[in-house]
């Protein structure tokens, strides 16, 4: 199963139980179940068998194509993606004060190295569009930068984020008045 369906379904697990109200032990019993198991599976960090995960939504009263329905396993994914601060989902792992997790973006890419980096974009900066070999990742610290696409311009403000096919033509530019700080990964797929 890909890890990106195993946290749509963790998700839907966790935020009907709190709709209807009911705590992590009591849909255990509910599913005939251990407390720890649900914790697990509402946590990505176990993969329920059929048979559990059944058994886990009818314990929440929840039709079975109704909590299907928004699941998507789409290999159709947009050459760019773009995601906004106000939109990045907030979950929790175990019970552990004063940890904020927000999920950004969980893409697979199977067989692939990774590096990360920090640009320091100065507010003069300039460069021709170029190509990288690698998926791109990139995470506004600080500042306004514009990424400029063959027919397209992402405006993004500290805190937006955006993933992207690195071959496809790109750069960025700083728009504020003070240097940009960008976290970015490149995710290199290696080749058989």
């Amino acid at each position: 199963m890909q890890q990106d369906i195993l946290i749509q379904i963790s998700q839907h697990i966790k935020e009907r139980r709190r709709q209807k109200n009911i705590t992590v032990q009591g849909l255990a019993d509910k599913a005939g179940v251990s407390k720890g198991l649900i914790s697990q599976i509402e946590n990505s960090r176990t993969i329920p068998s059929l048979l559990v995960l059944i058994n886990i939504i009818q314990a929440l009263d929840i039709d079975l194509n109704v909590f299907f329905k928004d699941i998507s396993a789409s290999k159709q994914q947009p050459s760019v993606l773009v995601k906004r601060k106000g939109d990045y989902s907030h979950f929790e792992k175990e019970d552990a004060a004063g940890f904020h997790y927000h999920r950004i973006f969980t893409r697979s890419i199977k067989n692939s190295a990774v590096d990360f980096v920090l640009l320091e974009l100065d507010v003069d900066a300039s460069r021709p569009m170029v190509k990288t070999e690698a998926f791109e990742y990139k995470y506004i610290i600080a500042g306004k930068v514009d990424y400029q696409f063959k027919n397209e311009v992402i405006h993004l403000n500290t805190g937006d984020s955006m993933l992207f096919d690195g071959r496809l033509p790109h750069t960025p530019r700083n728009t504020g008045a003070e240097k940009a700080i960008i976290l970015v990964v490149y995710f290199f797929e290696e080749e058989n």
